[in-house]
């Protein structure tokens, strides 16, 4: 029995977006990876496609779906075994604050760029020296007439080459409280002042542009500003529930896929005469990898129905954003130990798999910070 209500209308988007990743997007995955960044032209066709900030009214060009058909988005492109066209990032994370927050003038003028592709965003929160305190950040944002004058630099910033708009968190250096000098800023990239650093080399997501950010007196319309003065750091945190969802959907979807690949590769190795899943060894490793996926499974499943049904579950995901993203890892592992020496080579999916599924205990807060909020929530 499923535990997420899915319709066949969610069915039939599932199975063409599946279709649509297969035909455009897998056969260039591996040269995107060498490159470093994937072409504008591939978010282009995910626009025209229908398949970017579905969850935006008609009003602005999107469809106004709910929650479960970003959900399928995230599996599929899990399925597929890659992280570089960060669709969800951009439609899920970072489109959702201007919904929310914008004038009606500002969601008129970025929104329907959103849906169609023609525009993309980042969200610029980490700095050089503050990852996940974000009431600790350095970047500025002074009044300057009908201005605000931003100043500071921001590292780690997934779509940070391609983006065009940028939500900024800066602070007023005049207010004593942290929390309550943070606010958001919509940056676009041609403005004088924005500069785009360098393209990160990482370990693992080779193809998803992460990027410095460098803010020098970059003037900002005091009309830019999203939410009132001061609310900044509040609004972040209404939203990472969704951001932390997010990146356990896809840690989840990778578990199963890795699981699936392995379990096929230990059908057809041949050692010692027989398959590998001869192997009591190899059997029991599969069986418990298979009970702990299953688990994740479930818990990911029911948060995803509890947000789709707008149900505040903070604490709830924030243990499924710890305890999946560290269970998927551990099956990373365990499956590439399981491949032998073609584990370790790149022609073999479970090697990008494997690097790639690091960076999730990392991402949307890391696990420490996870435990941090649920240890707080059980003991106070």
């Amino acid at each position: 029995m499923e535990i997420v209500p899915y319709q066949e209308e969610h069915r039939i988007f599932r199975a063409s977006f599946r279709r649509f990743l297969e035909k455009e997007i897998v056969p260039h995955v591996d040269q995107w990876e060498e490159d470093g960044i994937v072409p504008r032209w591939a978010w282009k066709k995910l626009g025209d496609n229908g398949f970017l900030c579905t969850s935006v009214s008609p009003e602005y060009g999107g469809q106004g779906a709910d929650f479960l058909y970003s959900a399928i988005l995230i599996e599929e492109m899990a399925k597929a075994n890659f992280y570089g066209l960060s669709a969800r990032l951009h439609g899920d994370v970072v489109v959702p604050y201007i919904v929310q927050l914008a004038s009606e003038e500002q969601k008129k003028k970025y929104l329907p760029g959103c849906i169609s592709g023609d525009l993309l965003t980042a969200i610029a929160m980490s700095e050089p020296q503050t990852g996940s305190d974000l009431a600790g950040i350095q970047t500025t944002a002074v009044e300057d007439g009908d201005f605000f004058i931003l100043n500071g630099q921001k590292t780690f910033i997934s779509n940070g080459i391609n983006c065009d708009l940028v939500i900024v968190a800066a602070k007023d250096p005049r207010e004593a409280n942290p929390h309550a000098a943070v606010d958001l800023f919509l940056a676009e990239a041609e403005t004088p002042g924005f500069v785009k650093g360098k393209r990160l080399n990482k370990i693992g997501w080779r193809s998803q542009d992460t990027a410095e950010l460098f803010f020098a007196d970059c003037r900002i319309p005091k009309k830019n500003r999203l939410g009132k003065k001061g609310t900044g750091f509040k609004n972040l945190m209404t939203n990472l529930q969704q951001e932390r969802l997010i990146c356990t959907i896809g840690a989840q979807t990778a578990a199963e896929f890795m699981l699936e690949e392995t379990i096929r590769y230990c059908k057809s190795r041949q050692l010692f005469g027989k398959p590998l899943t001869g192997f009591q060894n190899t059997q029991f490793v599969l069986a418990e990898m298979a009970a702990e996926v299953r688990i994740g499974r479930t818990f990911v499943d029911k948060m995803i129905v509890e947000h789709w049904q707008k149900n505040t579950v903070v604490i709830d995901v924030s243990m499924a954003k710890f305890w999946i993203t560290e269970m998927a890892w551990r099956v990373a592992d365990r499956c590439l130990q399981l491949f032998g020496g073609y584990g370790y080579c790149e022609e073999y999916p479970i090697a990008r798999a494997w690097r790639d599924i690091r960076i999730t205990r990392i991402l949307a807060g890391t696990n420490e910070i996870m435990k941090v909020i649920i240890a707080k929530a059980i003991t106070s």
